[in-house]
């Protein structure tokens, strides 16, 4: 594995998201309920950020197309419902895939994720 460090610890308060760059990726840092997460920022559907999503139910749901995506394991739970009608069609400009998540650590107050080299 290869941790790069990313953040202090202390920089993600409770409910606090950051985006940041590691090689040619935007992760997405997020403290929700006082577990942290690291998902990619951009929705698989049409490469929109996530930073905006609400949570919902353990997943993070896109703010555009309202795709839904397990926070801890980036799995989908809701493919492009929204906009009613039309998002059935968007549906079929990406098949659906599953968010790509990082694991995560805390050491010596600063927050280390790995990326796999691209």
């Amino acid at each position: 594995m290869a941790w790069t460090q990313v953040l202090a610890a202390n920089a993600l308060a409770a409910g606090a998201r950051e985006v940041v760059k590691v090689g040619n990726r935007k992760i997405l840092l997020l403290n929700h309920e006082n577990q942290l997460y690291a998902v990619d920022d951009t929705c698989p559907h049409l490469k929109m950020s996530l930073k905006k999503g609400k949570i919902e139910d353990g997943a993070i749901v896109c703010p555009f197309h309202r795709s839904a995506f397990d926070l801890g394991n980036g799995e989908v739970k809701t493919w492009c419902p929204f906009p009613p009608v039309v998002g059935k069609l968007l549906s079929m400009v990406s098949s659906e895939k599953t968010l790509p998540t990082y694991p995560l650590k805390v050491e010596e107050g600063n927050i280390l994720i790995d990326v796999p080299a691209a």
